[in-house]
């Protein structure tokens, strides 16, 4: 699992928004301590009642993650959790180095079945290039094949797979991702909250949430 190109936005104003509901009048242009208590209780308030972490939907967050399909499976469980644009096994996975995107826990024994397969289709590939268009037959036959071996390609293709994908969420989504996923099975998840407490206030939003009446782990 790894977090790259990470940015944070509207901090700051979101935080400061957080205290509208109170307010006739809009002066500030900074956050400062106050906002920052008032975040943290409406915070660990939302433990008992999700509504008062609303303001964590401004906190917008963008970063290219890389893991393997078996969490991939589970990230798109999050409806913010967006997808801005990844990596395809369906258009490339025969181009990979397979070697390099597999993770530790993949058995070696699978990765070389994925090799031969690769090579086989690269080898009819080869082959369908190479046949004059005459040989409409043959260049059927060399199709009806690449379709099959790609197929079996794609079925075969264990979890252990790693992708990168551009992704696009906000606090809330990541707080409700590390609550539910801070001591889950997969270390890719494990690791992952870990970075989340990197993001600015982050630990301190989890500190307040689980500071509040209902025990959420």
């Amino acid at each position: 699992m790894k977090i790259e190109n990470l940015k944070v936005y509207d901090l700051e104003e979101s935080m400061i928004a957080s205290g509208y509901p109170m307010r006739t009048e809009l002066i500030e242009t900074h956050a400062g301590d106050k906002d920052l208590k008032r975040c943290l209780n409406l915070t660990k308030a939302s433990n008992g009642n999700g509504a008062h972490g609303q303001w964590m939907t401004g906190v917008r967050v963008a970063f290219d993650l890389t893991c393997t399909n078996k969490m991939w499976v589970e990230a798109e469980r999050y409806r913010f959790l967006e997808f801005v644009s990844s990596q395809s096994t369906m258009h490339r996975i025969t181009k990979f180095n397979l070697r390099n995107q597999y993770n530790k826990y993949t058995d070696v024994r699978v990765i070389e079945i994925m090799e031969e397969k690769v090579a086989q289709y690269n080898e009819l590939a080869e082959q369908l290039k190479n046949t004059p268009p005459e040989q409409e037959y043959t260049i059927k036959m060399l199709k009806d094949m690449m379709i099959q071996k790609y197929l079996e390609i794609l079925y075969t293709n264990p979890a252990g797979f790693e992708l990168t994908a551009r992704m696009t969420t906000n606090y809330r989504c990541l707080l409700n991702i590390y609550v539910q996923r801070h001591n889950h099975r997969l270390p890719e998840w494990r690791e992952f909250c870990q970075e989340l407490l990197k993001l600015p206030f982050f630990q301190e939003l989890v500190d307040a949430y689980y500071a509040g009446k209902v025990v959420a782990d």
